[in-house]
């Protein structure tokens, strides 16, 4: 069984490990099922999803209609208006077949233009609060891609308080000084408000290259369980962070076997040595 821990402030207890559900984009409701069945086995009792991730919402309905006490329920909306953000929320309700959402989140907030947007008078957040008064949610975040998402997020804290963010970390993004500074100062940030901090893109070995993709992910993963291992148990090291898992069901038992089974964060050697077998590279580099 995964570890649980105390989701920030929000005083849910949720697995260390995250179901990433833009794994069900593109699957048939059986298999999402056999997903759900595996989720059970390990303990994951905290689901990730989003408006944009294909099918997702559908997949994970007849999950709430039975299973909504087991779940701790995000989802996100890429929409930056009021009016488009209210209406999206609306369809995620009505897909998710549940009459709340424990966490709603703006999804990949990290554009300049955007970012004033959705956070003005008219913007997506005022229909996230506003729902948030109507008891639609419990609690709002913001999420992103992107080297400069983590200095975006401390902006968007700065203005709002956030109960969640969720942005990439893994051993290579590390090695990336800006990135990781920026990293660090939104870690002290978080752990001082007590906002959850979600990690996404940990076991992803680089882009895709010229070759076939043989996953559902749009970044290349690793494939043997012992590469994933590392990568997974090195980012469930970091304390206070939680690690969501991979857009890919084929790939999501190997991640969960690793999360079940970590003991010890790996050493900056075995990292490495990753790297220079090019197992690892930066995506956003």
């Amino acid at each position: 069984m995964i570890e649980r821990r105390p989701f920030g402030t929000t005083g849910h207890l949720s697995s260390t490990t995250l179901f990433g559900a833009a794994a069900l984009s593109r699957v048939t409701q059986d298999e999402a099922d056999r997903t759900f069945d595996l989720l059970l086995k390990y303990g994951v009792n905290h689901i990730d999803v989003a408006a944009s991730y294909g099918d997702a919402e559908l997949r994970v309905g007849p999950w709430m209609a039975r299973h909504r006490a087991d779940f701790f329920l995000a989802t996100k909306t890429g929409e930056r208006t009021y009016a488009a953000a209210r209406e999206e929320l609306y369809r995620s309700l009505d897909r998710l077949q549940t009459d709340s959402i424990d966490l709603i989140q703006l999804h990949n907030l990290g554009h300049p233009d955007e970012w004033e947007q959705a956070m003005g008078p008219d913007g997506a957040l005022a229909a996230l609060t506003e729902a948030r008064e109507q008891g639609l949610v419990r609690f709002i975040g913001v999420t992103g891609h992107g080297l400069n998402i983590a200095a975006f997020h401390k902006r968007s804290l700065e203005r709002f308080a956030f109960d969640s963010v969720l942005l990439p970390y893994n051993y290579t993004m590390q090695l990336d000084q800006q990135y990781i500074a920026d990293f660090e100062d939104l870690m002290t940030l978080c752990e001082a408000r007590g906002v959850a901090v979600q990690t996404i893109k940990s076991i992803t070995r680089g882009p895709w290259g010229p070759q076939d993709r043989w996953a559902a992910t749009w970044y290349q993963p690793l494939l043997e369980q012992d590469d994933i291992d590392r990568a997974v148990h090195w980012v469930m090291g970091r304390p206070g962070i939680f690690l969501n898992t991979v857009g890919d069901i084929s790939v999501l038992p190997k991640v969960l076997d690793a999360a079940a089974r970590f003991e010890r964060r790996p050493s900056d050697a075995e990292m490495r040595a990753m790297v220079r077998e090019e197992k690892m590279s930066n995506l956003f580099a």
